[in-house]
């Protein structure tokens, strides 16, 4: 019974043949290298991006301005009514004021111009059909 190989031992023979062919793995094999590339991928697609959103928002909230459309982190449509240095006080409905810290605004969408136009929607406004399409 001496003469048995145990499974270990196989595995471990085999594993050392494999090493030994595979000349290393080259480059691209090193756990290092692959590890550090994961980390650049995520920084590209996902943390950069997210960095840049934040920006954009931190600058919309800096020029908000009366009559501003804005959209709370709580889901609250309203209408800025004044500024202070760290709050805004936003108008909800007729005679309803409510103050929130300017950070809990979520998104802001700029009074129209008066002399502008309406911005575009990509979805149909049904007052906009006047004649429903004719088919045969």
């Amino acid at each position: 019974m001496t003469d048995m190989i145990s499974p270990s031992t196989f595995l471990l023979a085999q594993a050392e043949n494999a090493a030994q062919s595979t000349g290393g793995g080259g480059l691209l094999g090193n756990p290092l290298v692959m590890m550090g590339l994961m980390i650049v991928m995520f920084y590209f697609l996902l943390i950069r991006p997210q960095q840049r959103q934040r920006k954009e928002l931190q600058q919309r909230i800096d020029s908000l301005k009366n009559g501003d459309r804005v959209i709370t982190t709580a889901g609250i449509h309203a209408i800025v009514h004044n500024i202070k240095d760290k709050t805004v006080t936003l108008k909800i409905a007729d005679g309803t004021m409510v103050e929130f810290d300017k950070q809990a605004v979520a998104s802001v969408h700029k009074k129209e111009s008066k002399g502008g136009s309406k911005p575009k929607s990509t979805k149909a406004d049904p007052a906009d059909m006047t004649e429903a399409p004719k088919g045969e």
